[in-house]
């Protein structure tokens, strides 16, 4: 009997021990496992996708709008091109956003290797050439032959360092060494009084641009939305005719939402802005005249961001 106990019990512990090496063979087998799925999926993200993500190498200067009396003592004035904007990296050409411009490979050989530019692909001043180049840029498959006529115009050298008038002077060095039509450094001019800036700005919508741009000149350069960028842009005034109401909503909730107004080439469009809570209350009457301001046209032929001044005839 003693002799089948020992038996029993040396049973029992081989059986055990066969299972504590089974459970450690499969925890092996499990860690190795996890082992390599955790080498996929940590292998930097620079092994894996080369191409920087938008934001991760430079980011973009963004300008805010300037004070139509703005002094432009201080800063370098250039004019504001309607076209789209793109930055090379030095190796791809992108959107301000980091999503890849498919340009020509013969137009992107052009442009210095790893030196980072800020600018904008300009087609000409004139009706169409903003839709013209923009799809242009995107289409997935570029034909050389179309961007023959494009201008690669340049104001900036993201992440450069020292004052901004500086960095202009290495971009007219960088562009001459390139030496093609085609890559262009943006002219940057003084203007030491608001008249002579008004002037330019006149003189600039006139021949069918959009407006002027103003730099600090002793600004560094700074990613993001920034009052040392600016944007002026001309207003103008016109008049329409009432011939509707839209209801608001929300706050605006049994209040007038926005006018519906022809002007005199016969538009129709609405008005929505610039107006207080009382004139929303007691809207202009259909058949009355208004006042709107505007930024110039939509290429539609719609003015661009009318908003209520007056009444027709006020002062």
């Amino acid at each position: 009997m003693a002799d089948d106990a020992a038996d029993r019990a040396a049973d029992r512990a081989a059986h055990w021990r066969g299972r504590r090496l089974g459970l450690r063979s499969g925890l092996a087998l499990l860690g190795g496992w996890f082992g390599v799925v955790w080498k996929v999926l940590a292998v930097p993200p620079a092994l894996t996708d080369p191409e920087p993500r938008p934001g991760e190498r430079f980011g973009v200067t963004l300008a805010r709008m300037a004070p139509p009396d703005i002094d432009p003592a201080g800063h370098l004035v250039s004019e504001k091109y309607d076209g789209v904007r793109a930055v090379w990296d030095g190796r791809a050409l992108r959107t301000r956003h980091g999503q890849i411009i498919q340009a020509p490979a013969a137009f992107l050989a052009r442009l210095p290797a790893q030196v980072p530019l800020d600018g904008e692909l300009w087609l000409g001043r004139g009706h169409g050439r903003f839709d013209a180049v923009s799809a242009l840029v995107r289409r997935r498959r570029p034909v050389e032959a179309d961007w023959a006529q494009v201008v690669y115009l340049i104001f900036e050298l993201p992440r450069g360092g020292g004052r901004f008038d500086e960095r202009v002077a290495r971009l007219a060095e960088i562009v001459a060494q390139q030496d093609w039509p085609q890559l262009v450094a943006v002219e940057q001019r003084r203007i030491e009084s608001r008249e002579a800036l008004r002037a330019w700005l006149d003189e600039v919508v006139a021949a069918g641009g959009e407006g002027l741009m103003l730099h600090r000149a002793d600004a560094p350069f700074v990613a993001g939305r920034t009052d040392w960028l600016l944007k002026l842009k001309p207003v103008q005034e016109d008049e329409a005719v009432v011939i509707g109401h839209t209801p608001g909503e929300g706050r605006l909730s049994g209040l007038m939402g926005a006018l519906q107004v022809r002007n005199a080439d016969g538009t129709v469009f609405l008005i929505g802005t610039g107006f207080s809570d009382a004139q929303r209350a007691a809207p202009p009457p259909v058949g009355s005249r208004i006042v709107y301001s505007c930024r110039g046209q939509t290429r539609h032929g719609l003015p661009r961001f009318p908003s209520f001044l007056r009444i027709g005839g006020e002062p």
